[in-house]
């Protein structure tokens, strides 16, 4: 297997070693040659693993390109979830009290590279920490009240180490790269609660009150016991035995913490936090569908250097998305090269790369809902009222901010469309989706891959009633019964 370490500054990684280059950020980002690698580890030490930094894109396309990410996506974000933190913090905590025990001041850093520290005395709470985290360069910050609890854990650039920690990190990176094998959680499994979790004035809820009643009159039915918890519920997860999210999906928020929560604890769940984290990133999107070959309207990963080839690929009008766009909220329209050029400059505000498409018009779009590589619902959502998109958050009239859907058989979706649903699905892996597909001329273009999709009553179960809600529970069930994560 091929290994690329990833850096800002290769001329300060002196190491030397058989089928591995050295590179930076930039480079993997944008050069076709990794693009197109294969079996390939990519070991990520940008400076910066913040939300859309080029170090957190480093790890997400590397997933979408099917290398090996160390630290992974889920391990990045997972880094700024204080919520997390405080977790290991309670889990952990009796190695914590046991390291730190002489310690005679009320604050002290741990700086951990590669898993090591270079105090003998602190490796196996270095360890520990690092197998959960996987980030390169951590420092945790402990601080001591009635005992000693975590106050952070941050990601660290190579110039925050100290000059005289050089030495040793680099020893340690050497021994690192040479494994063959990587640490990683595991996993068990329980039976029979259900939470559903759902936010209080979500402004796009996945599902609608009577659907959630559905869900929870078939869920009893089925045998499990079930309730409505919320984004302030979160030290009651582990007391359920499944996760079923209907809330918003973003990153940034609760769902992720709860879906990450309730892997760790053995939750069978829909859907998983590494649905949430790929679905939810435009760019992850657009690399993965390209990869497997899967038709989209014409798709541009936008960064600085490329901004001037943008519009004679995908032409005007020019359809520009915020990498975590959802419900059409962070998708704009360019109608001219000026509209162009100040959405573009507003967009890098907040991230390294957008992505751009060409405007394809169409007067519905499809929506197969899939759960576990299975179609169980088809639906043709078509445009709000006067606007180009499904959902148009601009309207005056509430009942003028989404249009009409109808629904359809399965087997009766054209078959182009489904095609493209399943192979879209697959590069997810097991899960929640909803697909949305365009039919244009004949040939069915994947918009977007959807976690968390819609399931109202009176629109996704128009045809096919309560064997919707029933299909979704089911999938938990399985996951319960098979004692094991699918």
């Amino acid at each position: 297997m091929n290994k690329l370490i990833v850096v800002s500054q290769p001329e300060k990684w002196p190491i030397v070693m058989d089928h591995t280059s050295i590179i930076t950020s930039q480079d993997y980002l944008t050069k076709p040659e990794y693009a197109a690698l294969k079996n390939a580890r990519v070991f990520n030490l940008s400076d910066t693993y913040s939300y859309q930094s080029k170090g957190y894109y480093v790890s997400l396309l590397a997933e979408a390109r099917g290398h090996t990410s160390i630290p992974t996506i889920s391990n990045l974000v997972d880094l700024g979830e204080k919520k997390l933190v405080k977790i290991v913090s309670e889990d952990f905590e009796e190695e914590i009290q046991q390291s730190l025990k002489t310690i005679k001041s009320q604050e002290f850093t741990l700086s951990i590279y590669f898993g090591q520290n270079v105090a003998q005395k602190y490796r196996e709470l270095s360890a520990l920490i690092f197998r959960y985290f996987q980030i390169p360069f951590l420092r945790v910050v402990f601080k001591h009240t009635t005992k000693w609890n975590i106050k952070s854990i941050k990601g660290i650039s190579l110039s925050e180490i100290p000059k005289d920690h050089l030495e040793s990190m680099h020893h340690f990176a050497s021994q690192y790269f040479s494994k063959k094998r990587y640490d990683t959680p595991k996993i068990d499994k329980s039976e029979y609660d259900l939470a559903i979790l759902v936010q209080k004035n979500d402004p796009a809820p996945p599902s609608n009150p009577k659907a959630l009643k559905k869900f929870m009159d078939l869920a009893e039915k089925m045998n499990f016991y079930v309730e409505l918890i919320y984004p302030e519920d979160l030290y009651r997860l582990s007391s359920f035995d499944a996760l079923f999210i209907r809330q918003s999906t973003e990153v940034n928020n609760e769902a992720y913490t709860f879906a990450r929560k309730a892997l760790q604890d053995g939750l069978a769940i829909v859907d998983y936090p590494d649905a949430i984290l790929k679905c939810c990133n435009k760019v992850f999107m657009a690399e993965a569908l390209n990869k497997n070959g899967i038709s989209t309207p014409k798709t541009m990963i936008v960064h600085k250097d490329n901004t001037h080839e943008v519009l004679k690929y995908t032409g005007l009008p020019c359809v520009l998305k915020s990498p975590d766009s959802t419900f059409s909220f962070g998708v704009k329209k360019a109608k001219t090269e000026e509209d162009y050029a100040a959405l573009i400059a507003e967009m890098f505000k907040t991230s390294d790369l957008i992505i751009a498409q060409e405007f394809t018009f169409s007067e519905y779009d499809w929506r197969i809902g899939i759960i576990d590589s299975k179609p169980f619902y088809a639906c043709r959502y078509f445009m709000a009222k006067g606007h180009w998109q499904i959902y148009n958050w601009a309207a005056n009239k509430k009942g003028d901010q989404d249009g009409n859907a109808d629904c359809f058989a399965v087997e009766d979706v054209p078959e182009p469309v489904m095609k493209a649903a399943l192979k879209s699905a697959k590069i997810m892996g097991k899960g929640l989706y909803g697909i949305d597909v365009k039919e244009v001329d004949g040939k069915a273009l994947v918009i977007e891959i959807n976690d968390n999709p819609n399931i109202d009553f009176g629109v996704e179960d128009g045809l096919y009633g309560d064997t919707v809600y029933t299909t979704i529970l089911q999938a938990l069930k399985n996951r319960l019964n098979s004692k094991q994560d699918l």
